[in-house]
């Protein structure tokens, strides 16, 4: 048995993956068992910025770990991942926004769905990464095909135009969905499913509510989410361990992040150009180094270009929308708030923005995405 603890799986012994898997079920169970047992608990934004804070440093201390037993290569390119990826990440909490406000879904059930949502992503984003270090380690080539696309996804973002977001009841996926699955018109508390009579043939069937709708655009947005964010840490390290690892930490926090940012996303209009160049810059790096070995770019340099592009992108938003006031995305009731949303990819469920995916994508600097009765 010990044996097998040393036995190498994804260029790692089975113990570091165990003991790694074995502190996220111990965080969730803190978190979610022991922080939030109340189920019509509402997050506030402080709450929401000191779980941010937790996670964020849980995230540090174990780059800190990953620093001392595998080494500083290792530990500069886990850093640099972890803080690539919590951006890239600040684009889907905007799509999250306009997906939960535009069903009409309320604070406190946002916080059910975005729970069993990170725990779908985890392991969606586990398969992906999966496959992508089989790719990467098969092919070397792999990884410039994924530079070409990150440089093309950036710079798709910095040319894009915003289009005014249409009625999500209206969007092609959800509309298909309501063809093939049996969704309530209305919520049933925080209940994913309930029992009720089918019109159509009177007999009582297993009916979806537009929580278990939300959930569903939510994963579906998280996926699209991860086509950009997991070439983008593939081009920091292509080592799979600290790949994974700096992905799910990045994901821990985004429940809390959610919280933090959803009520204010109005005021980051220009956090999609920062992203963008991002994107270019990763891609660029694979390109000189790794496809043409013209120059070696260090994580650090990587770190520190990204923390650039980040904290400019944010200053100058918070500068250029001063004064603005913020709107209410939460969704206080069954109707809901308006929501500005900003996915910086465009993954929404309309199409719009960069990358036209997902949920509801808005494009560069978002708009006002009126929160609807959930009539779906």
């Amino acid at each position: 048995m010990v044996d097998f603890l040393y036995y190498e799986w994804l260029g790692k012994p089975v113990w570091m993956w165990l003991g790694f898997h074995a502190l996220v079920a111990g965080l969730l169970a803190f978190d979610l068992g022991l922080l939030h047992r109340d189920k019509n608990h509402e997050i506030g934004v402080k709450e929401s910025l000191l779980l941010t804070l937790f996670y964020f440093t849980l995230g540090m201390i174990f780059g800190g770990w990953v620093w001392w037993y595998l080494g500083p290569q290792a530990g500069q390119e886990y850093v640099a991942g972890l803080v690539v990826e919590k951006s890239l990440s600040m684009d889907n909490v905007f799509v999250i926004a306009v997906i939960l406000t535009a069903l009409g879904i309320p604070r406190a059930a946002q916080h059910r769905v975005l729970v069993w949502g990170i725990l779908a992503a985890v392991l969606l984003r586990g398969l992906m990464i999966g496959l992508g270090a089989a790719l990467v380690h098969q092919a070397a080539w792999v990884l410039s095909i994924f530079a070409a696309f990150l440089i093309f996804a950036g710079l798709k973002m910095l040319v894009s135009k915003e289009e005014e977001p249409g009625d999500i009841r209206e969007n092609r996926a959800v509309r298909f969905l309501q063809r093939i699955l049996r969704i309530t018109p209305e919520l049933h508390g925080q209940r994913f499913m309930v029992r009720k009579a089918d019109p159509k043939t009177g007999k009582t069937a297993l009916w979806l509510t537009p929580l278990a709708l939300a959930l569903i655009l939510v994963n579906g947005a998280d996926v699209i989410f991860a086509v950009d964010s997991v070439p983008a840490i593939f081009a920091i390290t292509t080592d799979t361990f600290v790949v994974y690892t700096s992905n799910i930490f990045a994901i821990l926090g985004l429940r809390a992040l959610y919280f933090a940012l959803a009520a204010m996303v109005d005021r980051f209009a220009y956090l999609k150009t920062a992203l963008a160049f991002i994107l270019i810059f990763i891609g660029g790096k694979i390109v000189v180094a790794d496809t043409f070995g013209l120059v070696h770019v260090p994580p650090w340099v990587s770190l520190a270009v990204t923390v650039v592009f980040l904290v400019a992108g944010i200053a100058y938003s918070l500068w250029r929308t001063r004064g603005t006031v913020t709107a209410d995305v939460h969704g206080h009731d069954a109707h809901g708030h308006g929501a500005h949303g900003h996915g910086a990819h465009g993954h929404g469920a309309h199409g719009h923005g960069a990358h036209g995916h997902g949920a509801h994508g808005h494009g560069a600097h978002g708009h006002g995405a009126q929160a609807v009765q959930p009539r779906v």
